[in-house]
C-alpha cells in the first residue's frame, strides 16, 4: 500500500500504537513514537541511555514516561493494557486504533488500514467521540494534516458534538488543548481551509466566535471580500509567501481586521462605509480571544501590537522610512509582512497593480532603512544627563525628551553629544515658548 520507513528497535515486549502506528502504515516516519510496553520506566531508562537522550516521566501516578533526543522525534512510553483490542476500540478514529508488533503484525480491530488506503476518516464509535469532545477539533485537525476526508456518519456525529457543547448539554474542553489543536490547524499550509471547515463543522463559533462576526460585512474600496473571508485570505497569502511564518505572525494575520465589524458604520450623506478605530478595537479583541485560548502572554502582546499597526502608513521618503523603523523596530519584520498579507488580500475596485505596486516600493524603502541599520544607534544622553542639563526632577518630561532625541539621532539629525546637548536645549527652549 505504502512504501514504510525504517522503524527504530522496539522494546522489549513492546507494541507501537495510535497516530506513530498510522503514520507508519501511511509511509510517513512518525513525528513522535508512542509504545506500549510492560514497565514504561524502564523502557525509557534504556532507550535514553542506547541513545543518548533523556527519560523523565510525563505522569508518574499513571506509569507515563518519555525520551527526549536531541533533533530527533521523542518517544512515549505507556503501560501495556491488559486488553489491548479493548483499548484500541477507545480511540477516536479508526486510523488511530491500530498497533503494530515487532515482528510488523498489525493489530486493527476497527478497520483503520482499509480506512488509510480510502484516505478516510471514521470515527471507532459516536460514544468515543461524546466522551471526549476535543475529538471534534482532532477531526479537523487530521483532515488537514493527513489529507483525508471525514466519512458522512462521523461528520454527521461531530456535527452533534458541537451542537451540544453550544447547548451545554457537552462540557468544553480544556482551552488549552482546543488551542493546541488550532495551532496545529495553524501550522498546516492550507490553514485557511482548514478554518473553514471549523466554521462548517460548527466548531468556529465555539473557538473563535469573534471572527464570525465579519462574515457578510462588505468592505468595498480596496476589499472584494467580506471582513471573514479577508481575514482567511490574508493568512493564505501570508503563507504564500513566507511559509515557515511563525505562529504569531499568523494569528495576527488572520485577526488584524477582527475589530471592524464591532467599529462599523455607515456615513448617512454618502453612504460609505467606514471602520474607525477598528484597528485598536482589533488589538483589545485579540487580547480577549487568545487570552482566553490561553496562548503565552508576550505571543499575546506581540499579535495585539501587531493588530493595532497594521493600519499605519508606509513612508513616503528615505527620511521617513528611517523614522519608521526607529518608531516600530521590535514589530519588524513581522508589520511588514502582515501589511503585505492585507494589501495581497484585497483585490477590490479600487485597487489596481499600481497601487500594489507603489505599496512595494514603500515597503521597500522601509526594508532598506532596516538592512542599513539593524540595530538602534547607542543613545548619545542618558536620563540623568538630560536631568542635569535641563535641571528637571525624574518624570515623565525625561522620557519625552529622551524619545525625541533618540528619533533624531536615528533620523542622522544627531551625530554626537555637543550636537545632542543643543538639540535638547532648543528642545526645552521651544517647549517653554510654548
Amino acid at each position: 500500500m505504502f512504501r514504510r520507513p525504517p522503524l527504530p528497535p522496539f522494546p522489549p515486549g513492546g507494541l507501537l500504537v495510535g497516530g506513530a502506528a498510522r503514520d507508519w502504515l501511511r509511509g510517513a516516519p512518525p513525528k513522535d513514537y508512542d509504545w506500549a510496553v510492560p514497565d514504561p520506566a524502564a523502557a525509557a531508562r534504556a532507550m535514553a541511555d542506547a541513545l543518548g537522550g533523556s527519560a523523565f516521566p510525563l505522569d508518574e501516578k499513571r506509569g507515563y514516561w518519555r525520551v527526549h533526543l536531541d533533533g530527533e522525534a521523542h518517544h512515549d512510553f505507556v503501560p501495556l493494557p491488559a486488553d489491548l483490542n479493548d483499548d484500541l476500540l477507545r480511540r477516536d478514529f479508526t486510523v488511530n486504533a491500530l498497533a503494530v508488533t515487532e515482528a510488523k503484525k498489525i493489530l486493527d480491530p476497527a478497520g483503520g488500514q482499509a480506512d488509510l488506503k480510502a484516505r478516510r476518516l471514521r470515527m471507532v464509535s459516536a460514544a468515543n467521540l461524546r466522551a471526549d469532545p476535543l475529538r471534534a477539533w482532532r477531526a479537523v485537525r487530521l483532515e488537514a494534516t493527513l489529507g483525508f476526508r471525514l466519512e458522512p456518519e462521523t461528520e454527521r456525529v461531530v456535527r452533534e458534538v458541537a451542537a451540544a457543547l453550544a447547548n451545554s448539554t457537552l462540557r468544553m474542553p480544556a482551552a488549552e488543548r482546543i488551542r493546541d489543536e488550532v495551532h496545529a490547524l495553524l501550522l498546516h499550509p492550507d490553514a485557511a481551509h482548514g478554518l473553514k471547515r471549523l466554521e462548517s463543522l460548527g466548531l468556529l463559533a465555539l473557538t473563535l466566535p469573534e471572527l464570525r462576526e465579519g462574515m457578510g460585512l462588505q468592505q468595498g474600496g480596496f476589499h472584494h471580500l467580506d471582513v471573514f473571508e479577508h481575514g482567511l485570505e490574508a493568512l493564505h497569502q501570508l503563507l504564500a509567501r513566507l511559509p515557515d511564518a511563525p505562529l504569531p505572525l499568523r494569528w495576527a494575520a488572520l485577526l488584524h481586521d477582527v475589530g471592524k465589524p464591532r467599529s462599523h458604520t455607515v456615513d448617512a450623506e454618502t453612504g460609505r462605509t467606514h471602520f474607525y478605530g477598528h484597528d485598536k478595537l482589533g488589538a483589545a479583541l485579540a487580547t480577549q480571544m487568545l487570552t482566553r485560548l490561553k496562548l503565552p502572554a508576550d505571543d499575546i502582546q506581540h499579535i495585539a501590537r501587531l493588530v493595532e499597526a497594521h493600519m499605519v502608513p508606509l513612508p513616503a521618503g528615505d527620511k521617513e522610512a528611517r523614522r519608521f523603523v526607529h518608531r516600530r523596530r521590535d514589530l519588524l519584520p513581522d508589520l511588514l509582512w502582515v501589511m503585505l498579507a492585507d494589501s495581497e488580500a484585497a483585490r477590490g475596485p479600487s485597487s489596481s497593480e499600481a497601487s500594489r505596486h507603489a505599496y512595494a516600493v514603500a515597503m521597500g524603502r522601509v526594508l532598506e532603512a532596516l538592512e542599513d541599520r539593524p540595530a538602534p544607534p547607542p543613545p548619545l544622553l542618558t536620563g540623568g544627563d538630560v536631568m542635569a542639563l535641563l535641571h528637571l526632577p525624574p518624570g515623565p518630561r525625561v522620557g519625552e525628551v529622551l524619545r525625541a532625541l533618540n528619533e533624531a539621532v536615528a533620523l542622522d539629525e544627531v551625530r554626537n553629544k555637543e550636537e545632542a546637548r543643543a538639540f535638547v536645549l532648543r528642545l526645552n527652549e521651544r517647549a517653554s515658548l510654548r
